[in-house]
């Protein structure tokens, strides 16, 4: 049913990396879900006013959340999907971010509400009329809702959506809420007590939970999370297998939306090689990321002197010497140079996240370390941020 819903109303529908596709990927998933979702709360209305069931019309009124939330989502996808402009050059791609945080809060909100409503009827409990007509309503949304799980999951797969993904998870929410509301009216009514009030209450709980969960996870992408480990390696392993290329660091990777990534980084060629040739290189490396893969990747040129053994050594010793500040060091552009009779050292080190040593004692440390090597060297340490998740 996915497969044929995708074919039949998306044009291209393989190509995911461009932004109508994905818009079209978008509107197919909302339009579907509000379609399903106003199905089942009018369904589920009607049986619940008939029945007196408050958790039977709460999980009605949480699928007219759900409603509103693709909705917000469809608004979302329309507007992500707007090219880059004067005012926005990198694309309006985050709406799409926002848009997740918003359907998170509706969630959220839905649980706080059938939170106290569920309070109330604790409280004041009511005669609950739990019909063959409930249960066959209650089976046929669980059913309709785990496939909207799967068929959001899929789709938001296909596009890394971020907000399809909390819509797959609030459905799969549904189905077990659904589910708990079904088992509470079945046992009430083999039993006879009354657990109506009790079951809106677990599910009120449950949504509250979700929608928490939701909402740090939506908010993430918004706040600068680092880059995901296995896309920092691709890249880093690509630019290493070109020829010439010694080193690569500074990694920067900018998330500006689904499919709207951009990212910079050093790398490190012999200085003996022709300047022009290692630019023809590094041009062939941004090339290949922006046409293949569509990631615009900006490099910065280092030369590192290769022929003399003293500087190759000293990046070794450097290397192994700061790890007795903390293992997670590493240092890039180590030069030994001359400048006005003086010895000057100059090197770079990144800290690791979590470490508790400022910039100033950091260098410090470093250059107390140099000088064990070279006692009268002026010592120059450059301390970098790490803007990945893991070291490369």
């Amino acid at each position: 049913m996915t497969e044929w819903l995708i074919h039949h109303f998306i044009k291209d529908a393989d190509q995911t990396s461009l932004p109508r596709v994905r818009d079209a990927h978008g509107t197919l998933a909302s339009v579907v879900c509000i379609v399903c979702n106003v199905a089942l709360c009018v369904a589920k209305a009607l049986v619940g006013l008939a029945a007196g069931s408050l958790s039977v019309v709460a999980d009605a009124i949480n699928n007219l959340s759900d409603a509103s939330s693709n909705i917000v989502s469809l608004v979302g996808f329309k507007l992500a999907s707007r090219p880059a402009d004067k005012g926005h050059p990198y694309g309006h791609g985050r709406i799409e971010y926002l848009s997740g945080v918003i359907v998170a809060f509706l969630i959220l909100l839905v649980g706080v509400e059938l939170v106290k409503s569920s309070v109330e009827k604790i409280v004041k409990p009511e005669p609950v009329d739990f019909s063959l007509v409930t249960v066959a309503v209650l089976l046929a949304s669980i059913a309709v809702k785990a496939w909207m799980a799967r068929f959001n999951s899929a789709l938001g797969r296909r596009i890394d959506s971020v907000t399809l993904e909390a819509t797959a998870q609030d459905s799969r929410n549904d189905v077990i809420t659904t589910a708990a509301v079904l088992a509470a009216g079945a046992v009430s009514q083999l039993t006879g007590l009354d657990l109506d009030g009790w079951a809106g209450l677990a599910v009120g709980a449950f949504i509250v939970w979700s929608g928490f969960s939701l909402v740090r996870e939506t908010l993430d992408p918004l706040l600068g999370q680092a880059p995901d480990p296995k896309l920092v390696r691709h890249i880093h392993d690509t630019i290493m297998s070109y020829p010439g290329v010694l080193d690569t660091h500074d990694l920067m990777v900018h998330d500006y939306g689904p499919g709207r990534r951009f990212a910079s980084a050093h790398v490190e060629m012999p200085a003996e090689i022709s300047p022009l040739k290692s630019h023809e290189v590094l041009d062939s490396i941004e090339h290949y990321f922006c046409d293949e893969e569509g990631l615009p990747l900006v490099l910065h040129y280092d030369p590192v002197v290769t022929f003399d053994p003293k500087d190759r050594d000293l990046h070794h010793w450097m290397s192994e010497q700061v790890k007795s500040i903390d293992p997670r060091l590493t240092i890039h552009d180590v030069r030994v140079t001359q400048e006005g009779g003086a010895q000057h050292v100059s090197l770079d080190c990144v800290r690791p996240h979590g470490l508790t040593l400022s910039d100033d004692e950091l260098s410090d440390m470093v250059c107390q370390i140099v000088h064990r090597r070279y006692p009268k060297a002026v010592c120059h340490v450059t301390v970098d941020a790490s803007y990945v998740s893991t070291g490369v």
